[in-house]
């Protein structure tokens, strides 16, 4: 089997990243996240004789990084804002204004709903007698 050389490519600009990939990302963040807050723990035992102040902020941090690490792992999939939009509008017409008549020119004559004007009704009027 040969590979035709003229198949067409087709690009999606506007698609979403794949479901596998984004679990894939989200889970990483939170590993790492946990990973964090897994060595500030350890700092904080450690640093408790040595240096008090230190201690606390990795004990605090080690105590607020499990929520912000879950708010940002199940962040769900929201379309990105550099995504150009899928909506494509509807070409619009440019209405043109309407021209005066031009000067010397009789006024449009109204037809009947029959479509036959008033010329036409009184030239087969004036034949008929």
């Amino acid at each position: 089997m040969r590979k035709q050389s003229s198949a067409q490519v087709f690009r999606i600009t506007g698609a979403r990243q794949g479901l596998a990939d984004d679990i894939r990302g989200r889970q990483r963040r939170y590993v790492i996240s946990m990973s964090v807050r897994t060595v500030s723990v350890i700092a904080a035992a450690v640093l408790w004789n040595v240096e008090r102040h230190v201690a606390l902020v990795a004990l605090v941090l080690g105590v607020l990084l499990p929520y912000v690490s879950v708010v940002i792992a199940n962040a769900g999939r929201e379309n990105a804002p550099s995504l150009p939009s899928t909506f494509v509008p509807a070409p619009s017409r440019p209405m043109l204004p309407p021209t005066a008549p031009p000067e010397g020119a009789a006024e449009p004559v109204p037809e009947d709903v029959t479509g036959v004007t008033y010329e036409d009704f009184k030239a087969r009027s004036s034949e008929q007698s």
